[in-house]
């Protein structure tokens, strides 16, 4: 039986298919879809790199040092008086301003540098002091410790106390093999040391690149072997025996010191190896010059020879880098790694590819069934 011919369903059709005015709702579905497409990768590539950049333990940039200017050659300066007991050594300028009384030179020796005292030079030392001391105050991002940090490793980067810092037994600075890596330790209030209790410096950590900035004042226990520059805002004292390599800098009070050893860290540069070949003799043809006389004619004969140098191969030999750590109150472990979020990332953005299919398909059902050749039904 044949269908009857009904301009309304014709009129229908075209208006489903055409939209008002004539409008091809399919291909306007296919723009809908392809911006879509392209909006949710844009998100998906926006999230993931945020969420690197954001994760932690991702290092977003190296920590600077902390310039010391014309206080960098002082292995001690001090505010207002420098104080020694017993037979210690300082290699290292020695500072006093705006204080004037230094004692106990002798039976304490300087073994290099130069003493001032309330001049010029020790005006400009603690000025610079005081900018240094602001910068390492004022360093983030850091990560926060709390109490005491023996039997901690600790890697480059700030860490910050909101109180004080207390050092019982070891602990370690691991450079992970980099030479130029950098600690700024941040103590709100007092920096002490226990008797006995040392910093190790492993992995290319440097004591030059090692700074404690003391909030109030730092007292090292006796024998305790201590690492970096302490940079206090008050004063310093070093108990019988203590032993620093950098300095100790105190910008208002005294240093005090009783059979102490302290001197001034140089750094030092990756070290090298260079290997030199044989060297090469390479020569040319022989030059004849011909000088006419009378008589007789004389011939001279000129050899150039020309040495060759080898190119010399420098190999950089790289400190094996341990197990790096960070941890405290006695408890190392890994660093948080990146890998989950980006990977969470990654995968919400696959999700969404699929929903957004899903729904680009249920939306124009009719326009895929009349691209396929087969009729619309009524």
């Amino acid at each position: 039986m044949r269908k009857s011919f009904r301009p309304e369903r014709l009129l229908y059709r075209n208006v489903r298919i055409r939209g008002p005015r004539g409008v091809d709702r399919r291909r306007i579905g296919r723009r809908h879809s392809s911006a879509l497409f392209g909006l949710a990768a844009a998100f998906g590539v926006t999230s993931t790199l945020s969420l690197a950049l954001l994760a932690p333990g991702v290092a977003l940039a190296a920590t600077a040092s902390v310039n010391l200017a014309t206080a960098s050659p002082f292995a001690v300066l001090a505010g207002s008086t420098i104080t020694n007991t017993g037979s210690s050594v300082v290699a290292g300028d020695v500072g006093l301003s705006p204080g004037t009384s230094i004692t106990g030179f002798p039976p304490g020796t300087q073994s290099s540098g130069t003493t001032f005292v309330a001049d010029a030079q020790a005006q400009g030392a603690q000025s610079d002091l005081t900018a240094a001391y602001l910068d390492a105050a004022g360093r983030t991002p850091f990560t926060a410790v709390t109490g005491d940090l023996g039997g901690s490793t600790l890697v480059a980067g700030v860490y910050q106390s909101s109180s004080s810092l207390a050092l019982t037994g070891t602990l370690t600075l691991n450079g992970q093999g980099d030479s130029g890596s950098v600690f700024v330790l941040q103590a709100a209030s007092t920096l002490t040391t226990a008797s006995g209790s040392s910093v190790v410096l492993e992995n290319g950590a440097q004591a030059c690149n090692v700074f404690w900035q003391v909030g109030t004042s730092a007292t090292l226990g006796t024998t305790s072997n201590f690492s970096g520059t302490i940079l206090a805002l008050t004063s310093i004292t070093l108990n019988t025996g203590a032993s620093v390599s950098g300095r100790a800098l105190a910008r208002n009070g005294a240093v005090t010191l009783d059979d102490n050893s302290i001197s001034v860290p140089t750094c030092s540069a990756a070290s090298t190896t260079t290997t030199t070949l044989g060297s090469t003799t390479t020569t040319t043809p022989p030059a004849t010059t011909t000088t006419t006389t009378t008589p007789p004619a004389t011939t001279t004969t000129t050899v150039s020879s020309t040495t060759t140098t080898p190119p010399t191969t420098t190999t950089t030999v790289v400190i094996p880098i341990g197990s790096p750590q960070t941890g405290f109150g006695g408890t190392a472990g890994p660093g948080p790694r990146p890998w989950t979020p980006i990977g969470l990332a990654a995968l919400a953005l696959a999700l969404l590819f699929v929903g957004l299919a899903v729904l680009t398909r249920r939306r124009h059902p009719a326009d895929v069934h009349e691209r396929r050749g087969g009729p619309r039904s009524s």
